[in-house]
This record gives structure tokens, C-alpha cells and sequence, in this order.
């Protein structure tokens, strides 16, 4: 803790877009007049470790070791907090919690919080396949007894083009191709859409024509009051 505020660190690198877009929108998040008042913050671009959904498909914890590698290089740096920007990565929340004495936040189960405040009802999950097939979102929203929906087959192999092909691979993003089956999720009653693979906000942007939620930012202005800052509204 430094300064009565605690230190963020940041088990990134899954990926790297994704983690800079992450400590982007702590720090436009956070209410500061001057560098000292903004929140210290530690990241450990951790490339090192594997492809979640490629694991998850396959039933391995190959990705958890050297996740937690990350949160004990954090920890002996002096973090306070952990926090993950990668959705998939959740699926080894409970063994990376398991093999660290700090706090880390869960971003599904933040993001399932926050559609209950703003009162919704039924959303539907954009995301990965390990993260969709794996249920990671789902216990928090049934907890709250909202409803969670899923893309088709056919929306599951666009969703994996746009994050893999198009954003990871540094390549213009085609987020309009997923339009029709947004049409039709949004039919089946979704009222808002979460960009629930932190690769999706990169994509996304204000002129898309379906009401969105980002888990990041979500997950930013969680950080930013777990450290004792204040969030800018």
C-alpha cells in the first residue's frame, strides 16, 4: 500500500492490446488532478502464457502455472490487488485464488453485478469459445437470475475470427459481421450485449448499433475503488 492507496497489479499479456486497453481505462477512470493522484499500478505482460480457449477445449490447466507465476511477481513487487484482463482466464479463477494470498477480482462475476443494478434481465455473452463453452459467466448471472444467452454455432466461429484472426493478429476488425446474429439474439430478447473477451472492446466502437456492456471498464472502476481511488463519472 503506498500512500494509504493500494497497488493494482496487472496479470496481463493475454493479450497485450487487451492489457494496455485495461490500464487505459484505469487511468481515465480515475478522478486525478496531477500524476500523483492517479493509482499505482503494476503489469506483468505475461506472454508467456498459453492460449486459454485452446486449453479449456482440451480439459488442460497448462495456462494456470504461469498465471500464477505472474501474481507471485506481482505480489513480491508489492501489488495489493490482482486483476486479469482476459475473460477466458477466469476459468482458472478458483486455482489462480488458490495460489495467491491477495485479493483477485472476477470480472464475470462483477460484470453479472452490474447488469443487476442497471436492472437487466436477459444479456447476451459475445465471447470467446473456451469462455462461452465453459460456462464462466454463468453461475454468476443465474445467481442473480438473469438470463445469460449464447451465440449460435455459426455466431461462435465469427466471434473467434474477429478476436483471433482480426484484433490478435493486429488486422482491421470486422465487428458488422457479427450484426445479423446480434439481430437475432436481440430477438430471442437480449437487452445488452457484453463484450466478454477484452479483445471485443478494441472492436467495437460508439457508432455500433446495439446497446454494449464492457466487462473491462467494469472490471477498471472496480480496481480504481478496490484501491481506494475515486471513480470519474
Amino acid at each position: 500500500m503506498i500512500h494509504g492507496r493500494k497497488v493494482i497489479g496487472i496479470i496481463g499479456g493475454m493479450g497485450p492490446m487487451a492489457t494496455a486497453d485495461l490500464f487505459i481505462k484505469i487511468i481515465n477512470s480515475t478522478k486525478a488532478d496531477t500524476d500523483q493522484e492517479h493509482i499505482h499500478v503494476l503489469i506483468d505482460n505475461n506472454t508467456d502464457i498459453p492460449d486459454r480457449t485452446a486449453h479449456i477445449l482440451i480439459g488442460s490447466d497448462a495456462p494456470l502455472e504461469p498465471m500464477a507465476e505472474s501474481a507471485a511477481r506481482l505480489e513480491a513487487q508489492g501489488a495489493d490487488l490482482l486483476i486479469m484482463p482476459c475473460n477466458s482466464a477466469h476459468h482458472y479463477y478458483g486455482g489462480l485464488c488458490r495460489r495467491t494470498d491477495l485479493p483477485v477480482l472476477n470480472m464475470a462475476e462483477l460484470t453479472a453485478k452490474t447488469c443487476l443494478e442497471k436492472g437487466i434481465r436477459c444479456a447476451a455473452l459475445l465471447a470467446t469459445e473456451g469462455c462461452i463453452r465453459s460456462c464462466i459467466y454463468d453461475p454468476y448471472f443465474d445467481a442473480l437470475g438473469i438470463r445469460l444467452l449464447k451465440p449460435s454455432e455459426e455466431g461462435i466461429r465469427a466471434l473467434m475470427h474477429l478476436i483471433y484472426d482480426e484484433v490478435k493478429a493486429g488486422k482491421p476488425a470486422h465487428p458488422e459481421k457479427l450484426y445479423p446474429e446480434m439481430e437475432r439474439l436481440k430477438g430471442e430478447g437480449a437487452e445488452v450485449f457484453l463484450l466478454a473477451c477484452t479483445e471485443l472492446p478494441l472492436a467495437f466502437n460508439e457508432s455500433t448499433p446495439f446497446a454494449c456492456l464492457d466487462p473491462t471498464l467494469i472490471l477498471a472502476h472496480a480496481a480504481v475503488r478496490e484501491a481506494g481511488g475515486e471513480v470519474k463519472e
